[in-house]
């Protein structure tokens, strides 16, 4: 694990960044699903990840949803 880093940003900024985290988030579970399912419904489009299999795509949007948590535990804790 690496040394914490501090990054003062607005608020709507961190909404922001938020909402590329859960897009990130999403997509990588799709990933996930794709890759476990070998194909996705017709109405649904994206772009699979690149990635080896199903665990390492779930691996990934875990440490989005990880982060995202974070995020928001940081924020409710400053109001």
């Amino acid at each position: 694990m690496g040394k914490d880093c501090t990054i003062t940003l607005t608020e709507n900024e961190v909404g922001q960044v938020l909402d590329g985290l859960v897009i990130r988030a999403e997509s990588w579970e799709r990933t996930a699903e794709f890759l476990r399912a070998g194909s996705m419904p017709e109405d649904e489009v994206f772009i699979v990840e690149e990635c080896s299999d199903a665990t390492e795509a779930d691996a990934i949007a875990d440490q989005y949803r990880l982060i995202i948590r974070k995020m928001k535990s940081q924020l409710e804790a400053q109001e």
